[in-house]
């Protein structure tokens, strides 16, 4: 472990074993999971529909490269885009990448460099995204940004004033969950779109976190009023084998041609066959109905810890939920944790829940239970 460079911090379990919605660390020691590799595992761990239908490609081909056709890019493409006003798909291998390509099609697409993204926001590690973000905790050490991003506050009217007709795009996601698991507003979205508009300004939803059914519908998108040109996928689009994605809305056709952008392993036949399956499952109706009837149950569960002194309120959409603190919040998720409840943070003071979006009533009870416990105790204490 001494050989690898300190990223991520101190990592305190292994996990070894993973089924449906509990993994099992290296001391044997099993746990419920609300993390699912940070709203990656949408399927939960190993779902049999996707664990064979990978296994079945394993047999077949592993990698080509996008010398040839891959039939699975077609098929994946236009499950994603069927019923929606998007067009076009193309794919990488993680959010950041895709982040990038779609920073790259904005600039190309509209000639412009100017883009407006949002205090709080979080698009990805590489430099350009970097400067797309909106925390600053992110940038610290590494030099002038790219310069073509400017942070307006999020869920502010008049903060759209910004954008005129030098602004290529606005960049944004429905629900921050780096910075808190915050829902745009819609009657902010409905002006955000309405401005776009009127100065002929693209609009780019990242949807890395928020996508694949996390939110209760296939998009976060789909739940307001924006029409965007551009839609950046990822984490859950392959239950936890790396895959990425683009979408664009027509005309971007004519501005991604060959040779101007590309990606080795994007696109391959195993990522491919994870996806695939991974929309057999969750872009289904009764899928659907199902994440927002647990979504309802966890929120009702986590609002009766809400006090207006230690816990404050629970945000978010579907099985995206932040259940908000007047205090940090680090020493709860060790606490969960220890008790056998896996959660993460969204910045300094909101415990994030990004369960399984098929985990069981009994789950979700079972959650409450120990959140009631740990939290119960740490008062009386």
């Amino acid at each position: 472990m001494y050989s690898l460079l300190p990223t991520y911090g101190q990592r305190h379990i292994e996990i070894e074993q993973a089924s449906g919605s509990y993994v099992t660390d290296t001391a044997g020691k099993r746990y419920l999971d609300f993390v699912m590799g940070i709203a990656v595992c949408g399927t939960g761990h190993r779902h049999p529909h996707v664990s064979q239908t990978l296994e079945a490609q394993l047999q077949k081909v592993w990698h080509t490269s996008n010398l040839y056709n891959i039939s699975g890019q077609a098929r994946v493409a236009e499950t994603l885009m069927s019923g929606t006003h998007l067009t076009h798909a193309f794919f990488c291998n993680s959010g950041t990448e895709a982040n990038e390509g779609a920073f790259k099609l904005i600039r190309k697409w509209t000639n412009k460099t100017k883009i407006v993204t949002f205090t709080k926001s979080f698009h990805g590690r590489s430099f350009a995204m970097l400067g797309a973000t909106g925390q600053d905790k992110v940038k610290a050490g590494f030099g002038p940004m790219v310069s073509d991003f400017v942070h307006a506050p999020f869920n502010d009217m008049d903060a759209l004033d910004i954008i005129d007709d030098e602004t290529a795009a606005v960049w944004l996601e429905i629900v921050q969950g780096e910075g808190g698991v915050v829902v745009a507003d819609s009657a902010w979205l409905e002006a955000l779109q309405a401005k776009a508009t009127e100065h002929g300004v693209k609009i780019v939803v990242d949807e890395v976190q928020t996508g694949i059914a996390r939110t209760g519908t296939r998009f976060a998108f789909e739940q307001t009023p924006l029409k965007p040109d551009v839609v950046t996928l990822a984490k859950g689009l392959g239950s936890g084998f790396p895959v990425g994605a683009i979408l664009t809305a027509a005309g971007a056709e004519h501005v991604f041609t060959a040779g101007s952008h590309g990606s080795t392993f994007g696109g391959n036949p195993l990522a491919m066959a994870a996806a695939e399956a991974t929309l057999d499952i969750l872009f289904e109706a009764d899928a659907l109905a199902h994440v927002n009837a647990m979504g309802a149950r966890l929120r009702a569960g986590l609002e009766q810890f809400v006090d207006g002194e230690t816990f404050t309120e629970v945000r978010g959409l579907g099985l995206m939920l932040g259940l908000v603190a007047t205090q940090s919040v680090a020493a709860w998720i060790e606490q969960l944790r220890d008790a056998g409840l896996l959660v993460v943070a969204a910045g300094p003071d909101v415990i994030r829940f990004l369960p399984s979006l098929l985990l069981t009533e009994a789950e979700v009870d079972e959650a409450l239970a120990i959140i009631g416990h740990v939290i119960t105790k740490e008062m009386v204490s």
